[in-house]
């Protein structure tokens, strides 16, 4: 082959290079461009995606905020305090009083800040009121006990019965005995507005509420409860019926209306006699008769379950030799927090009603009122005053009052 030949298939081989590279640099030229074209394109999600999206945005915010309330979850303070600094019986009057059931509840009550009433409900005579001046007091709110008083109101307007189903939730009921062992506030909340403020009101005047439960007792305050229904913005009458908001109530007047529960349905006048002539001379002033006997079963059903399982069972810790009826209440106003509880045994002897009111803190609550009312029970029944007690059935008044 001749060298000019040869230099000419070099130039077009050399060409041919030159082409095929240029083709291939604007191939990947254009290739570049068409991927940030495509990658800059508007995604549209399906209409089932974009659901799914917005529940799991909706559910991050939740989480968040449940984590934000838990990092700044609030504590109530309070300014009163639980325990005694000085003696709570300095200035009590207890020459008329029972010794054995006095001594009791000094013993239960200890050094907490509170007052315990021990009542005899089948005349009313006070047996024991140690601290007299927070005793004899206006008392504070009603807290849960309250609920007595509505439980009976409802019964006696045949809004319920002890087994009638009340709803409380969107799927949730709950019946009279349920609602007053565990003190379930909706539940109160829902008879009160079914009653309406007048007919609580009217009851609850009826059971003693809102007058002197004593009769001449010197230095006894008066319990309010008011003729106008609380602010709906504040709860309104089912914030009454479950807190007792806006009433005032006395440790006399919870301690008549649940002897009268006791004796089935006499409201006695509470007597305090302060020495041993007016022991002797003693007589039982009924006040009213509550048509309430009917009511009694339904009611202490409840009553016995707070104190099995419910919101009363610390009584069991310290007295589970007979069964005990009663209720506890638990509430706060005003940097004091209070803790509530009445009741009486379930015997043919000796339903001595007992009431503990506390004042204080934290360390103040509902149960250890009952707690307190169980110690004091446990004292009762290891004295000798239990061999008394089944006698007093069986004794007239007069050669009842000789044996103190």
């Amino acid at each position: 082959m001749k060298k000019s030949q040869a230099y000419r298939y070099l130039a077009v081989v050399i060409v041919l290079l030159v082409g095929a590279g240029t083709a291939l640099a604007a191939k990947i030229s254009t290739s570049g461009s068409s991927t940030t074209k495509r990658t800059a394109r508007k995604v549209n999600e399906s209409n089932r995606t974009q659901a799914r999206i917005s529940r799991l945005r909706h559910s991050r915010r939740l989480g968040y905020t449940r984590r934000s309330r838990r990092r700044h979850r609030y504590y109530e303070r309070f300014t009163a305090n639980s325990f005694a600094t000085s003696d709570l019986t300095s200035g009590d009057f207890n020459a008329g009083e029972d010794p054995v059931v006095r001594q009791a509840a000094i013993d239960a009550l200890g050094n907490m800040n509170g007052t315990v009433v021990a009542i005899d409900p089948t005349n009313g005579r006070i047996l024991a009121m140690v601290n007299q001046k927070l005793a004899l007091s206006e008392g504070g709110t009603p807290c849960s006990t309250i609920k007595l008083s509505v439980g009976l109101a409802a019964l006696s307007e045949g809004i319920i019965t002890r087994n009638t189903p009340v709803k409380i939730g969107p799927r949730a009921y709950m019946t009279l005995t349920e609602a007053l062992a565990k003190s379930n506030n909706l539940y109160f909340e829902a008879l009160g507005r079914k009653l309406g403020f007048e007919r609580v009101h009217r009851y609850a005047t009826q059971f003693g509420l809102g007058e002197l439960a004593g009769y001449n007792i010197e230095g006894e305050h008066l319990g309010v409860y008011p003729d106008e229904e609380l602010d709906a913005k504040l709860g309104g009458v089912g914030r009454m019926c479950s807190f007792g908001d806006g009433i005032s109530m006395t440790p006399l007047q919870l301690g008549a209306m649940v002897a009268a529960m006791a004796n089935g349905g006499t409201l006695y006048y509470l007597q305090h006699p302060t020495s041993p002539e007016e022991i002797l001379n003693f007589q039982p002033k009924v006040k009213r008769t509550l048509e309430i006997a009917n009511y009694l079963p339904e009611m202490s059903d409840g009553m016995a379950a707070a104190v099995q399982y419910g919101t009363a069972r610390p009584l069991r810790v310290n007295f589970s030799e007979e069964q005990i009826l009663g209720k506890t209440g638990t509430c706060s106003n005003s940097g004091t927090r209070y803790g509530w509880f009445a009741s009486y045994a379930n015997t043919s002897y000796g339903r001595i009603v007992t009431v503990v009111f506390l004042e204080g803190g934290r360390p103040t609550y509902g149960p250890k009122a009952a707690e307190i009312a169980g110690r004091a029970c446990t004292i009762i029944a290891s004295s000798p005053l239990k061999t008394l007690l089944r006698k007093r059935e069986r004794l007239p008044l007069a050669s009842l009052n000789k044996l103190y």
